[in-house]
């Protein structure tokens, strides 16, 4: 095969070491080949780099799983062209596995251009992706600890949760000190609810008579405070997240004009996507988000196409978001989900929702344009002759006899 990159390295990462493979051409055409074993501390790394470099190495190719390529990626990044691959994609012949042999097939595969790139952003994108996946994380965080709290309620007999919509709210935190505080009259403690949760007061009383034991108080008390404490976490890192994208306001703006995508959702999808000028089409990254179906076909029959794993944080943002618009009115993706659920089911209609979202924020992005509305009759006027016979069938089917007759021009 041609040899594309006449001087390239072959990285197979761990976490303690690294062993490239570097393969070269002389200017005699001769093939030469070394192999060495580096650590994975910031000063092994700059020689693994000064080696490279005193080679004149052009591309290095890597495999590692985890997050284990991110200390070579960060020392590497900015003086070779560097591809992270996927370890799935290139296989070693079995029984033939060992480091060297790896970093030598990474080198081999790489000189005939045989090797295709993880999608890498740049570092500030990176960083922020890191902000915005640990908010996520926190979140879920805070909803484990809320359930907690239901759980120590209902092991003290207060049935808070079946009156009041959110215990974390005004009503229900006032009531969660009181408690804690050592007030077990349920009358007083009906009292300080605020707002219109005080029109049920006599049923919130019925619901927080219980057996509120020491215990239970003293695990509220640590609970409402962890709780607080990640609130406050949230908040600090919600506050550098849009300090980071606030040069992205203009593209945000215009993600939010896509229906279900609200500010927080906007955000998130800002940060996870690099540059879109990066994929061919739109169908490239749809692929690469984990939102299109699979292919898995043989002898004739097609099998399970169900979504790769993609990128989980963009799909789950994504997916979330489908969930809202579908209950907006007269939009295009709302009549999208209507037609592909009865036959499909709704999971898999929103996810092709969550697929035409993302196909739309590409050509939003690609274009500079705004999100255009379809409106809810789109599918019909496009599939004018194909409605009407699907009508005509329906009604044939119920035992009508359907004669049609244009309607007169409009004057």
């Amino acid at each position: 095969m041609e040899v594309i990159v006449r001087n390239g390295c072959g990285v197979d990462v761990h976490k303690r070491t690294v062993v490239a493979c570097l393969r070269w051409i002389d200017p005699g055409g001769q093939l030469h080949k070394e192999t060495r074993t580096f650590g994975t501390v910031t000063q092994e790394l700059l020689a693994l780099s000064d080696w490279l470099s005193e080679h004149e190495v052009s591309h290095v190719a890597m495999e590692s799983t985890g997050v284990y390529w991110r200390p070579v990626y960060n020392i590497l990044e900015g003086q070779f062209e560097l591809l992270v691959v996927n370890a799935a994609h290139i296989k070693n012949v079995p029984g033939r596995k060992t480091d060297v042999a790896d970093a030598e097939w990474i080198a081999d595969l790489l000189a005939v251009g045989l090797l295709r790139g993880s999608c890498i952003p740049e570092r500030d994108t990176r960083e922020l992706r890191e902000l915005v996946r640990y908010r996520k994380s926190l979140v879920r965080d805070r909803t484990a600890e809320v359930n907690r709290v239901q759980k120590v309620l209902e092991g003290a007999n207060i049935k808070l949760s079946d009156v009041a919509t959110d215990i974390m709210g005004k009503s229900g935190r006032a009531i969660l000190e009181g408690l804690i505080e050592g007030e077990d009259a349920a009358e007083a403690l009906a009292e300080l609810s605020k707002g219109r949760l005080r029109n049920k007061r006599e049923e919130l009383a019925q619901a927080l008579q219980g057996r509120m034991g020491a215990h239970q108080r003293f695990m509220l008390r640590e609970l409402l405070g962890h709780i607080d404490y990640v609130n406050q976490t949230i908040e600090r890192l919600e506050s550098e997240i849009e300090e980071r994208q606030r040069p992205f306001e203009e593209e945000i703006e215009r993600l939010k004009g896509v229906p279900g995508l609200q500010e927080r959702q906007a955000r998130v999808v800002a940060a996870e996507l690099p540059d879109v000028s990066r994929f061919p089409t739109a169908k490239h990254l749809a692929s690469w988000a984990g939102l299109a179906p699979g292919n898995n076909e043989s002898a004739g029959k097609r099998k399970s196409g169900k979504i790769t794993q993609g990128n989980p944080t963009l799909r789950e943002a994504l997916i979330e978001a489908a969930w809202a618009a579908v209950r907006s009115k007269n939009t295009y993706l709302s009549s999208m989900y209507r037609r592909l659920a009865p036959r499909r089911g709704a999971k898999k209609a929103i996810v092709a929702v969550a697929h035409s979202m993302l196909i739309s924020i590409y050509y939003m992005l690609t274009r500079g344009t705004d999100y255009i509305e379809l409106g809810s009759t789109y599918f019909d006027e496009r599939h004018h002759l194909h409605t009407k016979n699907r009508l005509v069938h329906r009604l044939e089917a119920l035992g009508y006899q359907v004669t049609l007759e244009a309607a007169p021009a409009a004057a």
